[in-house]
């Protein structure tokens, strides 16, 4: 069992977001269970909805010490659908695990991640701002409210919030032309144009075709891991920015210049995949591909997330290969 006394940043809040800020190692899900077996206290009195608490109360929570501590993410199993990363009263930003879609769709089986946040948060209305791939880990920013969720569309489409992956990829990309990043970082801009079928994969060519759509990434290598690969091959950690937000856009483009991101068997090549193992000495499953920083630009004082003007939010990127 552990207590504490609701200071006053969490005043006002319901007590699972109080204590999620007090034992950052908690999840949504493990607190929902604990009120539905009237596992928490607040003042001595067991509880078994989502109270609002105010500063000075004193909360219990009868839980095993285990879910207190950082885990080991050793196995699928161990690893938590989403980490809250940031959240006001109109956003949600979620880190989110590989292999877990964001939404339903055609032929998927379980639960998405956004009924995964409207059942924890009892809040039907919450919605996605933007979308990534299933097997794509990283950032997802949500809505809470119809209006949170139009404020903050019209950020994406006016370029006020720029998105960055991280991704191991084949070699040491070098194509490109230096350019200067919104926040001063210094990039290589790459561009092509993408065709995209009714159905499966996208191609890139260099010289345009009718009904192709133009695209554009920045990118900068972070670390390079000499001889990690098959036959001595180096492998890059790099940072990739979107210009364009194109279907598969960095794993179809950096496939295309020679650089495809280990894992990926869609845009990769299976025997260059299989030299790799995952940190458990297993077959690496997922792309190496995080979604890992949202950038705030100058936002407009008529759009409700104005607030978050000059913000950024990043996360370390949980590959899964020995290198």
């Amino acid at each position: 069992m552990r207590e504490f006394s609701v200071s006053g940043k969490s005043a006002g809040k319901k007590v699972i977001r109080a204590a999620i800020l007090e034992f950052p190692n908690l999840t949504p899900s493990t607190l929902q269970k604990a009120l539905k077996h009237k596992d928490i206290r607040i003042n001595g009195k067991r509880i078994s909805s989502d109270t609002v608490v105010s500063e000075g109360d004193r909360v219990e929570l009868w839980l095993p010490e285990a879910l207190f501590e950082k885990k080991q993410e050793t196995e699928k199993s161990e690893i938590d659908d989403y980490k809250v990363v940031s959240e006001t009263d109109d956003l949600l930003l979620v880190n989110k695990r590989q292999g877990l879609a964001v939404h339903g769709g055609k032929g998927m089986n379980g639960d998405c991640l956004i009924d995964i946040l409207r059942r924890d948060y009892r809040n039907p209305q919450l919605d996605l701002c933007h979308r990534i791939d299933m097997n794509t880990g990283g950032l997802i920013l949500t809505a809470k409210n119809k209006q949170a969720l139009e404020d903050a569309i019209t950020l994406f489409k006016t370029d006020k919030i720029t998105k960055r992956y991280r991704c191991l990829v084949r070699g040491v990309p070098t194509a490109g032309t230096s350019v200067i990043c919104q926040d001063e970082a210094i990039m290589k801009e790459v561009s092509a144009y993408l065709e995209k079928p009714p159905t499966g994969n996208v191609f890139i060519h260099d010289i345009p075709k009718e009904g192709d759509l133009p695209i554009t990434s920045r990118y900068r290598v972070l670390r390079v891991y000499n001889g990690a690969g098959p036959d001595g091959e180096d492998v890059s950690d790099i940072e990739v920015e979107l210009v364009t937000g194109r279907t598969h856009q960095i794993r179809a483009q950096f496939a295309h210049l020679g650089h495809p991101i280990i894992g990926d068997g869609n845009y990769g090549r299976n025997q260059y995949n299989l030299h790799f193992r995952n940190l458990r000495g297993g077959k690496v499953r997922y792309q190496q591909l995080f979604a890992s920083t949202l950038l705030f630009g100058k936002i407009p004082k008529e759009n409700r997330h104005h607030r978050l003007s000059g913000r950024t939010f990043s996360i370390e990127p949980r590959y899964d290969v020995k290198l």
